[in-house]
């Protein structure tokens, strides 16, 4: 695919990380992206990958950052007030690398709020605060501080990110198809359709099909992304943002005692917390309930509010079915308690079919529920771009579109996905999607159950949380 530069970079270019999801963004920003070459700097502690970056005579600094290091690395490579930071690492805290951008005067995005070391394995902090509620609510309060300046995405890759525009693309389909005017601008208009339209909830629901030519092997965890991102996340809380219509909170399930509470959380690990969900082809399927910032900024950009008081929520949470070998990958680890001692991505080359459905699926409305969303295929995704499979692929169109979006908006402060222009983002991120598919479906997770077994259910309203909860 031959590229359309959507925006100019000025100044220096860094990226930190080199993993699956750099080295697929990589093309993408050489594509599609202008920057001065003698100003664009990965840094990645492994030289695993850098003779991509030499081919693309792109400097290779090669340090791990950390908290006595990251202030002096950083001003060294962007010290003239001019440029970005594409920060797609691992163990790098993302709050203090937003704050010396905005000391810095640089635009800056991610794709999550990363935290030091210590904070996902082997944490003495309370469960409670090792959810990502904490960590938002520190991003956005700290955001009130830098009205205006440079702007600093926060959280936008795939999912969070990508889901939130393609949510709005389906608010304004069901609006249509159900006969409802919708011309939404602000924050209001947007949370006031979505109560209008009845929605109550949002799954991000999402099954990858994609298998390797090779069985997975004992001793190995085997993903299609990131295997420390899917661990760091899946064994945090799980976590998701609460309805207004829920009736009562989940077995081990807790309020927030502070903050806006938009949320709640569930005391298990996400990773091993399964609901039912949909997708398109496999129809009713098991997701992980793996805590993500979208289950968060979802609910609350969609709060209807009347005196100070939520008079309308959605409940919205992730619904993932990884690949089949990270799958087994969990299975294996969570029964030997301990992590494997290697890890594989599985490649475009490993790949040999299937793809990624990524996309939101809506319930409770007139049309009883609606799955929005890309279906890529592997073979598509290697058709589109080098150093990609179909997951990845959404991953890293979505960088670029915020990339672009940031570029073009450079004095937006702190920003996440649902607040930037869905449209414009859309508009760069979809020749890299696939399919974009609407399908309504009467399913409710009442349905299909093989034998009747003692179980917490509301027949009453099918689209209970407690309906959804497999346990």
């Amino acid at each position: 695919m031959t590229g359309l530069v959507h925006a100019r970079i000025e100044g220096a270019l860094v990226m930190i990380g080199f993993g699956s999801i750099g080295r697929g963004t990589l093309p993408l920003i050489m594509r599609h992206i202008g920057f001065d070459r003698a100003q664009f700097t990965v840094i990645e502690p492994t030289d695993d990958y850098a003779h991509i970056l030499r081919d693309h005579g792109i400097r290779h600094l090669q340090v791990a950052l950390t908290a006595d290091n990251y202030a002096d690395i950083l001003r060294s490579l962007l010290p003239h007030g001019r440029g970005m930071i594409v920060n797609l690492s691992v163990d790098v805290d993302s709050v203090e690398l937003m704050k010396l951008a905005q000391e810095l005067g640089v635009q800056y995005l991610d794709t999550v709020v990363e935290p030091w070391p210590g904070f996902y394995f082997g944490s003495t902090l309370p469960n409670a605060d090792r959810t990502n509620y904490p960590l938002r609510e520190r991003v956005r309060e700290l955001g009130k501080s830098y009205l205006g300046g440079p702007t600093a995405v926060s959280c936008c890759g795939a999912n969070p990110g990508m889901v939130s525009w393609l949510l709005k693309e389906a608010l304004l389909r069901l609006a249509a198809d159900t006969g409802v005017e919708a011309e939404p601008k602000s924050r209001e208009d947007w949370a006031t359709l979505m109560q209008s339209l009845g929605v109550k909830g949002i799954h991000v629901a999402e099954r990858d099909t994609q298998v390797s030519a090779h069985a997975k092997p004992v001793g190995v965890f085997v993903n299609t992304w990131s295997v420390d991102g899917l661990l760091s996340e899946g064994y945090q809380p799980a976590e998701l943002g609460w309805g207004t219509h829920e009736k009562k909170l989940p077995p081990n399930g807790h309020a927030f005692d502070h903050g806006p509470g938009y949320a709640i959380w569930i005391d298990r690990p996400g990773a091993d917390t399964r609901v039912r969900s949909w997708c398109p082809d496999v129809g009713q399927q098991f997701g992980y309930l793996v805590t993500h910032n979208e289950s968060l900024s979802v609910p609350d950009y969609y709060t209807v509010w009347q005196d100070g008081k939520a008079i309308y929520r959605p409940t919205c949470h992730y619904a993932y079915h990884p690949c089949n070998d990270a799958v087994l990958s969990l299975h294996e680890m969570n029964g030997a308690g301990k992590r494997q001692p290697d890890q594989h991505i599985l490649t475009a080359e490993d790949i040999t079919a299937g793809g990624d459905d990524l996309g939101v699926f809506l319930y409770g409305h007139a049309k009883g529920a609606m799955w929005y969303g890309s279906r890529l295929s592997c073979e598509e995704a290697r058709r589109l771009a080098p150093y990609q499979n179909a997951t990845g692929m959404q991953v890293t169109s979505a960088v670029l579109a915020a990339m672009v979006w940031a570029a073009e908006n450079p004095h937006e402060g702190f920003v996440e996905a649902d607040e930037m222009d869905h449209v414009r983002c859309l508009e760069v991120q979809r020749p890299y999607l696939g399919r974009i598919e609407c399908h309504y479906t009467d399913w409710t997770p009442l349905q299909n159950r093989i034998n009747r077994f003692a179980e917490d259910r509301d027949e009453a309203d099918p689209w209970q949380f407690t309906n959804f909860l497999a346990l």
